[in-house]
């Protein structure tokens, strides 16, 4: 058996493999063992409940989907009282996924959520910032900065911070995340597209534009993900199109410590553990005892070409 655990700062997760924001459904415990996953992240949560953005809010593409869910939420208090008892059931090191309008909320929803049974902050700075004429924070590194120091200061649990594709330097968002006090990034959100339907002439999105994701965004997310592992000296989770091992072993070739799962769970439920079976596979047919020693393994393109890592 492989050795399948990660470190991601000071965190040890038994697998590399865990959800995205969003994209886990509590009937999820009834097909697979929960307990196989490195963390669970939850759905983002605000302090204030949303109804979200107006339907549809899914429109299928080639090689993906499109969302434009807009964040609907109970509130802070029902997550406390009502979601967070039933994922501390399974014993799995719990991720929550937080948003918020400007950097002191941001600072005021992490305060609530740092108490037992949670493990780490991912907080979703790709968000709209209202300080910054709706900008998401994550695509300009001033407000990077200012909302990582405020989340710093409001909570003493991991945190790991969410980018945004729609940037013109991540590597560069992701060290500004690093400075302010992050003790991991996520690489990274949705990419903003559209999709129109020609029988009416109206977008396919009730929000017009959404995030796109699925398998048509991994070789941009891969690309961003191995540029910001070379940028920062903290974990690189990847995140974005993995739906096979392979997909995940190219992400940790990149340099990622961890990947999350998204699209790929709407389209095959058991789509986590199968890529958990096949990285033990992958590491197995390789001699590789620890799967944490593929990431960062990338070669340049004029290595020799050889399927053994010790070689």
């Amino acid at each position: 058996m492989t050795d399948m655990s990660v470190m991601i700062g000071n965190l040890r997760l038994d697998s590399p493999v865990m959800p995205a924001s969003g994209t886990f459904g509590d009937g999820l415990g009834q097909v697979m063992d929960i307990r196989r996953l490195g963390a669970i992240v939850t759905k983002t949560i605000t302090r204030e409940r949303r109804a979200g953005n107006p339907l549809p809010r899914v429109a299928e593409t080639t090689g993906g989907m499109l969302n434009a869910i807009g964040i609907p939420s109970c509130g802070v208090e029902d997550f406390i009282n009502r979601t967070l008892p039933h994922y501390t059931q399974w014993g799995t090191p719990l991720i929550v996924s937080i948003s918020a309008p400007d950097a002191a909320g941001f600072a005021t929803l992490a305060r609530a959520v740092s108490i037992a049974g949670v493990d780490a902050i991912e907080a979703n700075i790709s968000c709209p910032n209202i300080e910054a004429d709706g900008k998401a924070f994550a695509m300009e590194a001033n407000a990077t900065t200012k909302v990582v120091a405020a989340l710093r200061a409001a909570t003493d649990l991991p945190l790991w911070v969410k980018l945004t594709p729609n940037c013109h330097d991540m590597s560069m968002i992701a060290r500004a995340a690093e400075a302010a006090g992050a003790d991991a990034v996520v690489v990274a959100n949705t990419i903003l597209g559209m999709s129109i339907d020609t029988r009416t002439f109206r977008p396919r999105l009730g929000n017009v534009m959404g995030g796109l994701s699925g398998a048509a965004i991994k070789p941009i997310i891969l690309r961003q993900t191995y540029q910001c592992a070379r940028s920062v000296a903290i974990p690189v989770i990847g995140c974005g199109g993995i739906t096979t091992a392979d997909d995940a072993v190219e992400y940790m070739l990149a340099g990622a410590v961890a990947v999350q799962v998204g699209t790929a769970s709407f389209i095959n439920s058991l789509a986590m553990t199968d890529i958990l079976d096949g990285l033990d596979r992958f590491c197995h047919a390789r001699s590789i005892t620890r799967v944490a020693a593929l990431t960062g393994a990338l070669r340049d393109a004029t290595s020799p070409r050889c399927c053994d890592m010790d070689a």
